[in-house]
C-alpha cells in the first residue's frame, strides 16, 4: 500500500501521560520492543494539570495512615461504587510507586526530618498527598519521561490513532496519521495499551486541554470493548471563571488543602451547611475548629468542610450560585489570603500565584479568587480486569483515566496521579506477556480506515469546528453537573442530528498540519463518548457522586453496586445493567470501622 509507513512492535502504548509512560517503561523492562505514541509532543501531557499531589499512605506526616484507611477513603469517596479490587490494589501499591519515583529522581517536598512531605486533600482522612509545590504532575512527567527515554522506547510524536484492528478475537494493531505531514502509519502489535486520558472536550467549560476528545474510549468501543460508568463525570469545584478566555482552567485543590476557604457574595463561609450524612462527625463544625486544624493542631481538631469530596463541594457551589449568592462573574470566592501569609502562599502554590497574576490580574496573596465548577475527570472508561488492566478484547489494555472502575462514582483528588503509576505499571507488565506475532490485518480493512479518515477532503460541507461547538453546547446544557430525563433525551436527539452533520463536514487545504482535518477526526470520538455519557446517565435513575439527577435526587442503594455497561451492537449503542461483585467481608468491615 502506498502512502503508509509500517512498524511491528511487541507492545504499542497510545498516550504519553503518566499512565502511558509508566506502562511503556514497565513493558520495556520486560524486554519487549515498545512504541510510545502521543497525540501531542512528548512532555505535553495532561498529567501536568494534576498539580496538588499523588495520594499514597506513606505515613510520613500521620503515622496512623495505612493502606486500609486509604482504601476506606477511596470507597467512601466513590460512593461505594468502585471496583473494590482496583481500590485495594491502588491503596496497597501506591506507596511503592511513589518511592520508586523518588528513586528515579522526583524532587518531592520534604518534611523537617527529610522524608517526602504530604498535604491534606478532599476526602482523605490524613495528609496523604506527596507533592512538589503545586506542580506535582509536571515533576512526575519529567521523571517518567527521562526514565522512558533511557529505557530505549521508540517515540512517535504528534500522531493521532484513528482505528484499532482485531483479528481472531484479539488485538492486531492500530492505524494513525502524523499530524505534521498527514501521512498514515500502521502499528502491528499483539498488545496495545490505551492511556489516552479523558473526554472533557465534549463540554464547553472544562479544565481539559485540546487532546482530551475521548479517543481511547471511542477506539476501544469501536474495537468491541465494553465501557462502564460513563455517567459519572467529575466537575472539579474550582476552575477559573474570569476572564472568559480562561474560564474552566483548573485551580488546584491544593489551595483548599493549604487552608483556602470558600465564601459566597455575602462573605459567608458556606460549606458548613452542606455536610452529607456519610461524612458527619469527620469534619469541623465551626470556623474556629477548622482554623485550628489548618494551623497544625490536627490531633484534636477535624479538617475543614472545604475538604469534602469534589462532588459535594461542586454541588454546594452550584447551589450557592443558583440561589443568587454567587460572585460577580458567576462563581464563588476562594480565599487563602486571609488564612496564610504571602510568603507561604508563594512557596506552596507558586503556579496558582502566577496563574492568577498573569491571566486574571489577581494577587492571591491579597485578594480572593473567583472560581466555579469545571468539567474535569471521567470516572467511566474501558472495562478492565483489576489484576491485569486487560479489556474484554484480548490484547487490549487500558490504564489511567481511560480505564473505568477504580474511582467509582467520584474520584478523590490525588488518587489520579497514583492511579497512573500503579495501573500503568500493571498494564505494561501484562501487555509485555502477550508474546508472538500479531494477527494479520487484511489490506482491505486498512484501506477502508484510511479512506474514511480522508473523506472530509472530498466534501464542501460544514466547518467541523461549528459541529464541535454545537456538540459542546448540547452536553453543557443537558449533561452537565445537574441532569434530568427531559434534558438527557434532548441531548440524545441532538446528538443524532450532530452525527448526520459530522458525516458531511468538509475541509480545505492539504493534509499537512490541517486543524480542520484534525477536528473532523476528533468529532468521531466526541460523538461516541457524548452518546455513551447521555445513555448511561439516562439509565441511572438515582443521584450518586458525579452523577446528579434532579428528577431522582436521592441515592438508591439497590443501584449502588450496579454498573451501566455500554457496548457496540452493530450500528447501535447497547446499554445494559450488570451487578458488581460484592465486597469481601473483611474489606466491608474496614469500611464500617470508619463510620
Amino acid at each position: 500500500m502506498p502512502d503508509i509507513r509500517s512498524y511491528t512492535y511487541d507492545v504499542v502504548v497510545i498516550g504519553a501521560g503518566g499512565a502511558g509512560l509508566r506502562a511503556a517503561i514497565e513493558a520495556s523492562a520486560q524486554k519487549a520492543k515498545v512504541a510510545l505514541v502521543c497525540k501531542s509532543l512528548l512532555g505535553k501531557a495532561h498529567t501536568v494539570m494534576a498539580e496538588g499531589g499523588a495520594a499514597a499512605a506513606l505515613g510520613n506526616v500521620f503515622s496512623e495512615d495505612n493502606w486500609r484507611v486509604h482504601f476506606r477513603d477511596t470507597m467512601r469517596g466513590g460512593k461505594m461504587h468502585n471496583n473494590w479490587r482496583m481500590a485495594q490494589i491502588h491503596a496497597q501499591e501506591a506507596p511503592d510507586r511513589i518511592r520508586e519515583l523518588e528513586a528515579w529522581g522526583a524532587l518531592f517536598d520534604r518534611t523537617p526530618d527529610g522524608r517526602i512531605n504530604q498535604r491534606p486533600f478532599g476526602g482523605h482522612t490524613y495528609s496523604r498527598l506527596a507533592h512538589v509545590g503545586d506542580r506535582t504532575g509536571l515533576e512526575m512527567i519529567r521523571v517518567l519521561q527521562d526514565k522512558g527515554v533511557h529505557s530505549g522506547l521508540d517515540v512517535h510524536m504528534e500522531c493521532t490513532i484513528v482505528r484499532l484492528f482485531a483479528g481472531g478475537g484479539r488485538i492486531a494493531g492500530a492505524l494513525g496519521y502524523f499530524r505534521e505531514t498527514g501521512r498514515f502509519v500502521l502499528f502491528r502489535a499483539p498488545a496495545i495499551v490505551l492511556a489516552t486520558g479523558g473526554i472533557g472536550k465534549a463540554w464547553q467549560i472544562t479544565s481539559n486541554s485540546w487532546e482530551y476528545t475521548g479517543d481511547g474510549h471511542a477506539l476501544a468501543y469501536e474495537a468491541g470493548a465494553e465501557l462502564i460508568d460513563m455517567e459519572f463525570m467529575q466537575f472539579h469545584p474550582t476552575g477559573m471563571v474570569w476572564p472568559p478566555s480562561v474560564r474552566g482552567i483548573l485551580v488546584t485543590e491544593g489551595v483548599r488543602g493549604e487552608g483556602g476557604v470558600l465564601r459566597n457574595s455575602a462573605g459567608e463561609r458556606f460549606m458548613f451547611r452542606y455536610m452529607p450524612d456519610m461524612f458527619k462527625g469527620d469534619f469541623a463544625e465551626t470556623e474556629a475548629e477548622s482554623d485550628a486544624w489548618v494551623k497544625g493542631e490536627r490531633k484534636k481538631n477535624r479538617r475543614p468542610p472545604e475538604l469534602l469530596t469534589r462532588d459535594v463541594v461542586a454541588k454546594a457551589i452550584t447551589k450557592e450560585i443558583a440561589e443568587g449568592r454567587g460572585s460577580p462573574h458567576g462563581g464563588v470566592f476562594l480565599d487563602i489570603a486571609s488564612k496564610q501569609s504571602p510568603d507561604y502562599i508563594k512557596k506552596k502554590l507558586p503556579s496558582m500565584y502566577h496563574q492568577f497574576k498573569e491571566l486574571a490580574q489577581v494577587d492571591i496573596t491579597k485578594d480572593p479568587m473567583e472560581i466555579g465548577p469545571t468539567t474535569h475527570y471521567v470516572m467511566g472508561g474501558v472495562k478492565v480486569d483489576a489484576e491485569t488492566q486487560e479489556s474484554t478484547v484480548p490484547g487490549l489494555f487500558a490504564a489511567g483515566e481511560v480505564a473505568g472502575g477504580m474511582h467509582g462514582a467520584n474520584r478523590l483528588g490525588g488518587n489520579s496521579l497514583s492511579d497512573l503509576v500503579v495501573f500503568g505499571r500493571r498494564a505494561g507488565l501484562h501487555a509485555a506477556s502477550k508474546h508472538g506475532s500479531p494477527p494479520a490485518i487484511p489490506d482491505a480493512e486498512i484501506e477502508n480506515a484510511m479512506r474514511e479518515a480522508l473523506e472530509p477532503f472530498g466534501r464542501g460541507g460544514e466547518n467541523p469546528f461549528a459541529v464541535q461547538a454545537a456538540l459542546q453546547a448540547v452536553m453543557q446544557r443537558n449533561a452537565g453537573i445537574i441532569r434530568d430525563k427531559s434534558g438527557l433525551e434532548i441531548a440524545l436527539a441532538e446528538l443524532e442530528k450532530l452525527k448526520a452533520r459530522a458525516k458531511t463536514v468538509g475541509i480545505t487545504g492539504s493534509r499537512e498540519y490541517n486543524p480542520g482535518w484534525h477536528t473532523a477526526i476528533d468529532l468521531r470520538s466526541l460523538l461516541v463518548v457524548s452518546e455513551a455519557t447521555a445513555r448511561a446517565a439516562l439509565e441511572r435513575t438515582e443521584s450518586r457522586g458525579g452523577h446528579t439527577r434532579s428528577d431522582y435526587p436521592d441515592s438508591d442503594e439497590r443501584q449502588a453496586r450496579e454498573q451501566i455497561v455500554i457496548k457496540r451492537d452493530g450500528s447501535r449503542m447497547a446499554v445494559r445493567r450488570e451487578a458488581q461483585p460484592p465486597l469481601p467481608a473483611d474489606l466491608m468491615a474496614l469500611i464500617k470501622e470508619g463510620k
